[in-house]
């Protein structure tokens, strides 16, 4: 139960007490009110005749709680802050609980009124009070560190856990843990010349120092020794087994290094389903042969035998087919095969929609996401492509690449070939054929199989008659001849090795 002022914000942080749910009020069960209980009966009026309880439960630092009177007849509330009897000196305690929820508690803990550690509350605590108890809390951490500091210096096997100043910072409890009988007289004296003030030795168990400094278990939770639970029990490994559970330490483990005290929270439960079940130690004669136990789903009421010769292969069988195997034996006659009893069993289909559109894949986010105008920029038709784009026009001036070895771009789609036309021109000498595997770089060694054939000499082309010169700039007036002429392509020479690309022979070259 939450206190009426625990209203949340967007970020998950409580508006009222700003602590996140480590309010005053003893009733959050978490942080510093931890063990708290909720006075379910604080609404309800005392029956006419009858006095209100006068103990009060007082909590002090991590869930430690213990009872106290009211002789003077106080108006003291749960949450108000009070000054009780020490030893020696006096306390500062939060008020958990009143009221008839008292006698329930100290009749759980075997505590009655007249009893020693019932002592007395003061008063309620003062501003003075409070700030002298808020001074002795703040040095608790720096006192933990020089004692540990001092524990080592004298070499002691022991564990200093936890500090705790009383609330006039006259004496300060030192909480350890040991595994064997410790002589820690010196360290009284060391401790007492160190910090000026009363030292008091308190030795807890493994358990008991968990519930003091609290954590979060395996399960995700806090601790149920630090929040609700009080008595411990002791846990053994049977109840591991009673579960069916893997008998690994590290997982029954607790963080206190025990046993976790939850194993015994639904043991009852498996020990009342586990009485219909047969003993494992039971074996089925069957016609094919004998049968021993291997395993059990106690939920789902199955049990897995296998042959003592043929051990490689298990058979599921339900419950009550056991039941009837048994029941055979018992008659001294042998059942059918375990074949023939797992091709009886029905297996029901487990429907999962936790996983129905990969939400709860591990790898969902290490594919990159592909955007949708790529995949809508292929989808578009060739023909509508070239149709949309627009024509370049044709610039007498601009260089025409000439290299056949360049390969086309993946972008530029490749156009249809024309088709050879005869060559019209009288004049005009038919093209000399290229050779597609002839090398065209002289420097380079030809290989030792092929042998290079010679290059033919060119003449130069005969001017025709009647033709004018007209300067470079005019090109308009200049006759074509009839017909399509192709050009020639001619090989594209590499700019880094142009000196190479120079023919040895000056007489074979073109002037």
């Amino acid at each position: 139960m939450a206190c009426g002022s625990c209203g949340t914000t967007e970020n998950g942080v409580p508006k009222g007490c700003k602590s996140n749910g480590n309010c005053g009020s003893g009733t959050c069960g978490s942080g510093s009110n931890k063990l708290a209980v909720f006075d379910w009966l604080s609404n309800m009026t005392l029956p006419s005749g009858q006095e209100k309880f006068n103990i009060f439960e007082v909590r002090f630092k991590n869930g430690r709680k213990h009872f106290f009177t009211n002789p003077d007849n106080l108006p003291i509330t749960m949450g108000d802050i009070v000054a009780v009897e020490g030893s020696p000196g006096h306390d500062i305690g939060t008020v958990s609980l009143a009221g008839e929820l008292v006698k329930v508690q100290m009749k759980k803990r075997k505590i009655t009124a007249e009893h020693e550690d019932v002592k007395k509350i003061y008063r309620k605590a003062s501003q003075r009070d409070i700030d002298i108890w808020q001074e002795a809390r703040g040095k608790e951490e720096e006192t933990q560190r020089k004692g540990r500091e001092i524990l080592g210096r004298l070499g002691l096997q022991m564990k200093l856990s936890d500090v705790e100043y009383q609330g006039d910072g006259n004496k300060a409890t030192f909480y350890y843990t040991a595994d064997t009988r410790v002589d820690f007289r010196q360290l009284i004296r060391d401790l007492a010349s160190a910090f000026s003030i009363r030292v008091e030795m308190k030795q807890v168990g493994a358990r008991q120092e968990a519930a003091r400094l609290g954590g979060v278990g395996s399960c995700g939770r806090e601790l149920c020794c630090s929040t609700w639970l009080t008595d411990f029990r002791k846990v053994t490994t049977s109840a591991a087994r009673y579960q069916q559970l893997s008998l690994n330490p590290l997982k029954l483990a607790g963080q206190c290094g025990k046993l976790k005290c939850c194993l015994n929270f639904e043991l009852d439960t498996y020990l009342d389903a586990l009485k219909s079940f047969p003993k494992q130690d039971l074996v089925l004669k069957t016609e094919k042969g004998d049968a021993v136990f291997v395993k059990m789903d106690i939920f789902k009421n199955h049990l897995w035998y296998t042959y003592k010769e043929e051990r490689f292969k298990w058979f599921r069988l339900t419950l009550e087919q056991v039941l009837e195997i048994i029941a055979l034996n018992k008659n001294n006659e042998k059942s059918i095969s375990l074949e023939e009893y797992e091709a009886d069993v029905e297996i029901p289909v487990k429907v999962d929609f936790e996983d129905a559109v990969g939400q709860d894949s591990l790898t969902r986010f290490d594919t990159p996401k592909t955007s949708n105008r790529k995949k809508s920029r292929n989808k578009k038709k060739p023909a509508e492509v070239a149709n949309n784009r627009p024509r370049a026009k044709l610039n007498p001036n601009q260089k025409v690449n000439t290299n056949p070895n360049q390969k086309p771009s993946p972008n530029q789609k490749r156009k249809p070939q024309a088709k050879k036309q005869p060559n019209t021109n009288p004049n005009q000498k038919p093209k000399a054929k290229v050779n597609p595997n002839a090398n065209s770089n002289p420097n380079q060694k030809p290989k030792a199989n092929v042998q290079p054939k010679p290059r033919p000499q060119r003449k130069p082309k005969p001017k025709p008659q009647g033709e004018i010169k007209k300067p470079a700039g005019e090109v308009k007036d200049i006759k074509k001849p009839e017909g399509e002429v192709k050009k020639v392509n001619k090989p594209r020479k590499n700019n880094r090795n142009r000196k190479n690309n120079n023919p040895k022979n000056d007489n074979n070259s073109e002037k």
